[in-house]
């Protein structure tokens, strides 16, 4: 009788839903993977699942045993990590969160070096750029782009981006370099909706703090839809270096009103705050830290 192997087979199946999903993640039949269960209940004298043709259920008891084997499994799996990790390799499933466009542009060319180094270790890689529940949802990690507010979390630093107001060139000759950030009101702007300050753009100058209300002529939640109305000439827009550092750097933008800094957001590596980080999300944290430490795009 292998306990912690029911353990696994009975939180599989409450995580995936079904017997069926829980028997393609482990790999196991479908028959297997209801004996287990059976067995489990049998021995524990109790109903841990609620049965029905079309959903399964936890009864009180269940929902209680439930959180106590995830928990207990969790710090297993902790502990075999740590311990394959003397070895300089991680092992096992690490559940990371990235944004869409940072996690293109400037993370999805370092996963394959990571993986190389790594080769027991498994990613599963969601690029999203809601706010994700690392915990409800069974994250390890999370990078987040922000000046990061208190929270349960634990962040690391990994670098940094500044906020850069720029426009092409073209746009520029027809209809004027602002001097004064009071002016981009009367500009087109091409706004990002998701902007922590709305349409209320900040800068720091020479005369000090400057508030920018802005009426956009497109708003949108894609930084890469802004950009590329950018490029065609349509406006003003005010986006991180890590998206528009290439363009500015080849010309196809030209950074407006340099001596206003708009502000700076630092780029975190998050994790649940547990007594004892794992393993493998400590190697991926270090790897970052590394290969993000001098990053290019801030110019």
């Amino acid at each position: 009788m292998d306990k912690f192997q029911e353990m696994r087979v009975f939180a599989a199946v409450v995580d995936a839903g079904s017997f069926v999903k829980a028997s393609d993640t482990l790999a196991m039949s479908k028959a297997a993977v209801s004996r287990h269960v059976a067995e489990l209940e049998a021995r524990l004298g109790v109903r841990l699942l609620h049965r029905t043709t079309r959903k399964l259920s936890l009864t009180d008891e269940g929902t209680v045993f439930h959180a106590r084997c995830a928990s207990l499994l969790a710090d297993v799996d902790e502990a075999e990590a740590e311990i394959t990790s003397r070895s300089g390799q991680a092992t096992g499933l690490l559940k990371v969160n990235v944004p869409v466009t940072f996690g293109i542009l400037h993370l999805a060319p370092l996963w394959s070096d990571f993986m190389a180094h790594n080769p027991d270790l498994r990613l599963d890689v969601t690029l999203a750029d809601r706010f994700v529940d690392l915990v409800e949802e069974g994250y390890d990690l999370a990078v987040r782009i922000a000046r990061l507010q208190s929270s349960s979390l634990i962040s690391r630093r990994l670098t940094w981006t500044r906020m850069v107001l720029c426009a092409s060139p073209a746009y520029l000759r027809e209809h004027g370099t602002p001097s004064h950030p009071s002016q981009i009101a009367d500009h087109a702007v091409l706004a990002y909706s998701l902007l922590a300050t709305g349409d209320q753009w900040e800068f720091d100058g020479p005369d000090g703090r400057v508030v920018v209300k802005v009426s956009p002529r497109m708003r949108t939640n894609s930084g890469d839809t802004c950009l590329a109305l950018a490029l065609q000439h349509r406006g003003i827009v005010l986006q991180p270096s890590f998206l528009v550092g290439a363009e500015l750097r080849s010309g196809a933008l030209v950074e407006i009103l340099p001596g206003y800094c708009a502000g700076e957001l630092g780029v975190y590596a998050v994790y649940p705050s547990r007594q004892h980080v794992a393993p493998k999300v400590r190697l991926l944290i270090d790897y970052l830290a590394r290969e993000l430490h001098l990053p290019d795009w801030n110019g």
